[in-house]
């Protein structure tokens, strides 16, 4: 059985978490189908699902903030992927480094 048979065995969308391959920063939560995790490990450039406009996207396409792949890898269960990528420029679609800056709290 493949990766792609494993991870998408049932699914037609899995998480995929991205982070930055220098200082394992979590940068973005995006969603794959079995087209864009394919395209991914073709060109070496994330490709995800859109939810909200039902098609595939190339990070960067539109904004230059490429993410260059280093390394794909499945969790325990294979049903969410983890990705190392050299990240040009912001993650973020606001500008921002990463999407996860809204701090709701912090430990004491």
């Amino acid at each position: 059985m493949s990766w792609e048979d494993k991870i998408f065995c049932g699914r037609e969308l899995v998480p995929a978490i991205i982070t930055d391959c220098e200082n394992g920063e979590v940068l973005m939560l995006a969603y794959m189908n079995r087209e864009s995790f394919k395209k991914t490990l073709e060109t070496g450039k994330t490709w995800f699902f859109s939810r909200s406009r039902n098609t595939l996207w190339n990070k960067g396409e539109t904004s230059g903030h490429w993410q260059y792949v280093k390394s794909v890898k499945s969790d325990c269960d294979n049903d969410t992927l983890l990705i190392s990528v050299k990240q040009i420029g912001p993650a973020c679609h606001t500008g921002a480094r990463s999407c996860f800056f809204n701090i709701i709290t912090e430990g004491k």
